[in-house]
């Protein structure tokens, strides 16, 4: 194996018995012995609530042991055994972007573009409320790999692809049914270890169309790193300037997700403004990615500002952030749960509740856990994430059998590249294309449509 096939094939560090290979309809009829979750209530499906095993205790495996030698390195590069993972597809994980969906159908019905970017700005920060307490780290997608996401019920749907394995870049693209907005972008995930927390960089950008005001939106994720990797609970924070382009109006949101500070008084926070194309404030934005956004009008915000004393030194304090590989303390800050409100103030977003046992469902939300599920009577292609046994045993509580189908999975996959290679042969994706984002101008992977035409006669054979 070369340098280049090492760095983008991580395998699970474990050892584990060759198993044999499986067929596409053997992976159907293992998928199909699993839908036991969605109930059927007076002939209506009912998606499930929770998942078929809980998460194996991570107590007794020592990340230390795998990671002591590749501080600063790409994370890729580094060998994880499944136990560290959650049992979903990096490409389940860019789906919860649509977790909070109304946000953008309210935005469509708004006239005015204040008002229309106030409420993009708080689905901006929805969009990563869900990575609050997921320490898991999601499945690397296989070339080729695909998900669709259903919402009818929510009025959207949702196909995305992993486009490049070199380097990996994830494409999706949701759309309205009503043909009211869309919503698309590619990512291409940076991950990096700094001896006690691992940095995740979210390179790509976003955008949204509300069809029906010609408008365009676009804007890129702040940083997120995860504490405590070695010792001591693990725990998120993210942080950085997030701007979001009215590309119509000249608008701009600017939000700064503040980092922890010193003191912890900044953790979560998310403050920021709105401001038309003369650059003059409309609207003042704030809360928590954790919790809630508002919106106040500037003026009022700043007299709120100024009544609230402080001294110097505290001033001075709030304002010194620090960097995921700059830290000397790792211990999670204590810190208010709650947001204060500003009298005036207009809710934008509230973060929905987590179903009761989350803490042993690998943190994930009520929308999380309906991710993998088989749902009844859908034609899906040979390539999406919820037929992967890797994640299907996973889920089930089968590490064994989960990190030896990883293991073939990940040499079927370096096997096909070598077969490529020989014949000269360039992987060809299925749903997108690598174009030009028609409002940024930079270089993005755009839907070329088909794909719920339902013809999966030429998806490759990758499980």
């Amino acid at each position: 194996m070369n340098s280049e096939e090492e760095f983008y094939d991580a395998e699970t560090g474990l050892e584990s018995d060759d198993s044999c290979e499986v067929s596409f309809k053997d992976a159907l009829v293992f998928e199909n012995k699993q839908v036991t979750d969605g109930k059927q209530e007076n002939g209506v499906w009912e998606r499930r609530k929770t998942l078929p095993a809980e998460m194996i205790s991570r107590n007794n495996f020592s990340v230390w042991s795998i990671l002591k030698k590749c501080i600063g390195m790409e994370l890729s590069k580094i060998a994880m055994p499944v136990v560290f993972n959650e049992p979903l597809s990096f490409l389940q994980r860019i789906s919860e972007y649509m977790e909070h969906t109304q946000l953008i159908h309210q935005a469509c019905s708004l006239s005015d573009s204040t008002d229309r970017m106030q409420v993009v700005a708080a689905f901006a920060v929805s969009a990563v409320a869900s990575q609050w307490e997921r320490t898991g780290k999601p499945f690397n997608p296989l070339l080729g790999e695909t998900y669709e996401l259903m919402r009818e019920e929510e009025g959207y749907r949702l196909i995305s692809e992993q486009v490049s394995h070199h380097p990996p870049v994830s494409a999706f693209h949701a759309q309205s049914l009503k043909h009211e907005f869309e919503f698309h972008g590619s990512i291409d995930p940076k991950l990096k270890f700094w001896g006690k927390s691992v940095e995740a960089e979210p390179k790509g950008t976003m955008t949204l169309e509300l069809l029906k005001h010609k408008e365009a939106y676009t804007w890129t994720n702040p940083m997120c790193c995860v504490h405590n990797i070695i010792l001591g609970k693990l725990w998120i924070e993210q942080y950085g300037t997030v701007e979001i382009i009215n590309h119509s109006t000249g608008d701009k949101c600017v939000l700064n997700f503040k980092p922890v500070g010193m003191f912890g008084k900044e953790l979560h926070r998310v403050v920021g403004h709105i401001q038309d194309k003369s650059k003059k404030k409309r609207r003042v934005l704030y809360g928590k990615w954790t919790e809630c956004m508002y919106s106040i009008d500037p003026k009022v915000y700043d007299a709120h500002k100024k009544s609230e004393k402080k001294t110097a030194a505290d001033s001075k304090k709030l304002q010194k952030g620090r960097s995921c590989e700059a830290e000397e303390a790792d211990e999670m800050p204590d810190v208010q749960e709650t947001v204060t409100v500003i009298p005036g103030s207009a809710l934008l977003w509230r973060i929905s509740p987590r179903p009761a046992d989350s803490a042993q469902m690998y943190n994930f939300t009520s929308f999380a856990m309906t991710l993998n599920e088989m749902e009844p009577e859908t034609l899906l292609p040979p390539t999406d994430c919820r037929l992967r046994p890797d994640i299907r045993a996973m889920e089930n509580g089968d590490m064994e059998l989960s990190n030896s189908e990883k293991e073939r999975l990940e040499e079927k996959q370096r096997a096909s590249r070598r077969d490529r290679s020989v014949e000269e042969e360039e992987w060809r994706t299925r749903w997108f294309q690598l174009g030009t984002n028609p409002h940024t101008g930079a270089e993005d992977w755009l839907y070329s449509g088909g794909y719920f035409d339902r013809n999966y006669s030429d998806s490759p054979n990758i499980y």
